[in-house]
């Protein structure tokens, strides 16, 4: 057995831990608290909350995300400390993994991306940006802060852009929906955060490479949309919910970027 894998199954584990806590809370309350019960709001004392015990007021179990979390994390360092990428070194790139994660959860579960974790997103963005073009590229440093900066403006111009044109997909629902004898529900089809985490994404990619991500993971949601069509259309549901269905856009944003940072 290869002991030196203890130490990344450990950090994994805790950056596991870390993801869930992230996740619980700052949708929440925007900042770190102590947690509570999903489904009858107790608070966990932190040893319950670090052992992983069930509510002791309503014995609700931890959901299926945090055991599915904690087991993809050690499991993702261990891969990224056996396979370092070259571009960002170890340490950056599970710093990255994590940050990716954290967006990742909480958007799939809540359709949000704060503003506090798009500010960090924006200070690791430019970091990683200027270590990809000054380090792995061998640009000079203020070569490098530029194209970062200029990546962050594409990927936020571009998405702002498309969030526009989601504006009037939104106002054509909205008037549908009280066509219908409904209320509005205030619902985006594409969400501000997902301008901001274009453009942190954009810092990290920087111009020459973030309009790869952005196609990439553009696609990528574009194919899952497909598919959500096609299981309407079976299901013979497309006319009354095509329009009330709406998918989180930036694990798909991420994915793209992920390809480009750690897979080429």
């Amino acid at each position: 057995m290869n002991f030196t894998l203890i130490y990344p199954l450990a950090l994994g584990w805790l950056a596991g831990f870390f993801i869930n806590y992230a996740s619980d809370v700052l949708p929440h309350t925007r900042r770190f608290s102590q947690p509570f019960c999903r489904d009858c709001q107790n608070r966990y004392s932190w040893i319950d909350y670090l052992t992983f015990r069930a509510c002791r007021n309503c014995g609700i179990l931890r959901s299926l995300r945090t055991w599915v979390v904690q087991i993809l994390m050690p499991a993702s360092f261990v891969y990224f400390w056996l396979f370092p990428p070259k571009a960002l070194g170890l340490t950056l790139s599970l710093i990255v993994l994590t940050y990716f994660a954290v967006i990742t959860v909480i958007d799939l579960e809540h359709r949000l991306i704060l503003h506090p974790t798009s500010l960090f997103g924006a200070v690791l963005g430019l970091f990683v940006g200027v270590t990809i073009y000054q380090g792995a590229l061998g640009l000079p440093l203020l070569n490098a802060v530029g194209y970062s900066l200029s990546g962050g403006l594409i990927g936020f111009g571009f998405m702002y852009i498309l969030y526009l044109l989601g504006m009037y997909v939104a106002r054509y629902r909205a008037r549908k929906l009280q066509a219908d004898g409904g209320a509005d529900d205030e619902e985006e089809a594409l969400g501000g955060g997902d301008v901001y985490l274009a453009g942190v994404l954009g810092l990290m990619l920087g111009s020459q490479f973030i309009i790869n991500g952005l196609v990439s993971g553009i696609l990528l949601g574009g194919l899952v949309s497909l598919v959500l069509v096609v299981v309407l259309l079976v299901r013979r549901r497309y006319l009354s919910q095509s329009l009330m269905t709406f998918i989180p856009y930036g694990p798909y944003l991420i994915a793209g970027a992920f390809r480009v940072l750690f897979l080429n």
